[in-house]
């Protein structure tokens, strides 16, 4: 039976300022802090790997030793010789943030470049996760060889799950994001996207305009996310609002709708109905937002989750 989970994307260095000219470097990225939640709140004996490509220099390095060290491996990823990994910063506004990115040579952009290794990797998968920003960095080409790996996953079994994370900096023009989000949609079972994304990209007015717009794509499972206000999330013929967890005194709020998805996505895994698996994601996300990075540690993950 297939168990093991699979996350496909870029996971860059993270440098998070700390007060001053002290900066703490991390790692992170939104499908990878998406697993991070998944690796916290799913059996130890559920394969998660992280699917992309890496380089051969010392942060490629460490990086990897870094997944291993948490139980994350990389399956068949390519390691490419001279290939460095992307790189961003946080800055702070209160709990607000921005970013800066240096990406444009990421290893990343060529996770797709060994179809044999992209498609070993997605093999014997019980859920596939992949977002917007993976199908962002990619060519015209790997998008599509993205596709055909993830469909053949879809045909042998595995779950589909997508969050379309829309940004518009790292798009030609909104048009070529419609067109991909589509054919991503295409070959999904569970959309996650965020409601202030789609509003920007396709016009839609409420929440309910985006549960509605995805079923005529034909995806099953819809959970659309909207910051502190509550989720809709949609299965089969049924429609359930979810009230986000109340922080009072929120530290940092990146990566708190990739750890969302996370939590979802472990309960659901585990058997939970959708209406109960968005409870325990609000959780999950609330618990992030009150530590720095995006990565919180798997014990406060699970403490969010298990309530």
């Amino acid at each position: 039976m297939a168990r093991g989970i699979a996350s496909v994307g870029e996971c860059m260095l993270e440098l998070s300022g700390q007060g001053g000219d002290a900066w703490r470097m991390g790692y992170a990225g939104d499908t990878f802090n998406t697993l991070w939640a998944l690796r916290a709140l799913t059996d130890a004996d559920r394969a998660a790997d992280y699917v992309s490509a890496f380089g051969d220099d010392p942060f490629s390095i460490k990086q990897i030793e870094f997944f291993r060290d948490n139980g994350i491996g990389i399956a068949a990823s390519p390691v490419i010789p001279g290939a460095r990994p992307g790189l961003y910063a946080i800055t702070l506004a209160g709990a607000e943030r921005s970013f800066t990115y240096w990406r444009s040579e990421a290893a990343a952009k060529q996770l797709a470049g060994d179809q044999v290794a992209l498609a070993k990797s997605l093999e014997n998968r019980s859920l596939v996760y992949f977002s917007g920003i993976t199908l962002a960095i990619l060519s015209d080409e790997a998008r599509a060889v993205l596709f055909q790996a993830i469909a053949v996953a879809r045909a042998k079994g595995a779950r589909i799950a997508f969050d379309p994370n829309y940004r518009p900096r790292l798009w030609p023009d909104a048009d070529a994001a419609r067109q991909a989000f589509g054919k991503a949609l295409a070959t999904t079972d569970i959309a996650l996207p965020t409601f202030p994304d789609e509003q920007a990209l396709f016009g839609d007015a409420t929440p309910l305009d985006t549960v509605k717009r995805l079923k005529m794509l034909g995806v099953s499972e819809i959970v659309v996310k909207n910051g502190e206000a509550e989720a809709l999330i949609a299965h089969g013929d049924s429609e359930h609002a979810s009230p986000a967890t109340a922080v009072a005194r929120p530290v940092d709020t990146t990566g708190a709708g990739d750890s969302f998805n996370g939590g979802y996505l472990a309960a659901r895994l585990a058997g939970d109905a959708p209406a109960e698996a968005a409870m325990r994601a609000h959780r999950v996300a609330g618990a992030v937002i009150q530590v720095r990075g995006a990565l919180a540690p798997f014990e406060k993950l699970r403490t969010g989750f298990n309530g």
